[in-house]
């Protein structure tokens, strides 16, 4: 008890002095974030192989495009036997959110011209939501850069760890891990519906992206599911 009321005071005088959240809260649920998120880099080393992409091709993604719902659209694309450029079409499509989250980033953390170019590679969902959750610039910073960097490190050692062990058990399907990437975006998208709207939004995707699926080339449903946000805002656009 004594223990837990003297880091309570800790925290209080830090919280004072620096006008804002205390580090180690801040480091805390960063760190859960990061940790949380990255070892679904498993999931994603597992898909890449049973899509016939080798182990060196899954960690390049990983490194350099670094956004899960993109390389799991591109990946599982490419396992439906889509055609490259669209699975790349339909992986930027999904990748062009983080632009937006870019720019509201920028207003909010401020950041050096130096650190901007590293900084934009790590403006992904996860990190966009730690540092808007803060209430202050410095506490912002601080979680946009612990969770980047924990996020960016687990994802890319689980991504090979996930690949080496999907080409040691042989055939992914067989063991039913091709489902494993799809369940775990379900699992990272069903906690962000909290709105009705957002609700409808999914639904609607669901229904366009199942339904064109048997007539469609595979990364094409993807990019027709899309159209399901303009067109749920439009019809409650009309009713308001």
């Amino acid at each position: 008890m004594g223990e837990k009321q003297l880091v309570t005071e800790s925290e209080i005088r830090e919280t004072a002095a620096s006008g804002g959240r205390p580090r180690a809260a801040v480091v805390r649920d960063a760190l859960g974030v990061g940790v949380a998120v990255g070892l679904s880099g498993f999931a994603f080393g597992v898909t890449a192989a049973g899509a016939g992409i080798s182990t060196l091709q899954a960690c390049v993604l990983s490194l350099l495009v670094f956004t899960g719902a993109s390389q799991f659209a591109l990946v599982g694309a490419l396992a439906a036997g889509g055609n490259p450029f669209t699975a790349a079409a339909g992986a930027f499509f999904l990748g062009t959110r983080n632009a937006f989250y870019g720019l509201r980033l920028s207003e909010l953390l401020r950041l050096p011209r130096a650190v901007r170019p590293l900084a934009a590679h790590w403006v992904i969902d996860e990190t966009t939501a730690v540092a808007l959750a803060q209430p202050d610039r410095k506490s912002a910073r601080l979680g946009f850069t612990v969770t980047g960097l924990t996020l960016y490190v687990l994802w890319n050692v689980t991504t090979l760890l996930g690949a080496l062990g999907a080409e040691a058990i042989g055939d992914t399907r067989a063991w039913g891990l091709d489902a494993a990437g799809p369940a775990v975006f379900l699992a990272l998208l069903a906690p962000m519906l909290k709105t009705a709207t957002e609700r409808a939004v999914a639904a609607l995707a669901l229904v366009l992206g199942l339904g064109f699926l048997p007539v469609l080339p595979a990364g094409v449903p993807v990019l027709i599911a899309a159209l399901a946000a303009p067109v749920v805002l439009w019809m409650k656009g009309r009713r308001s």
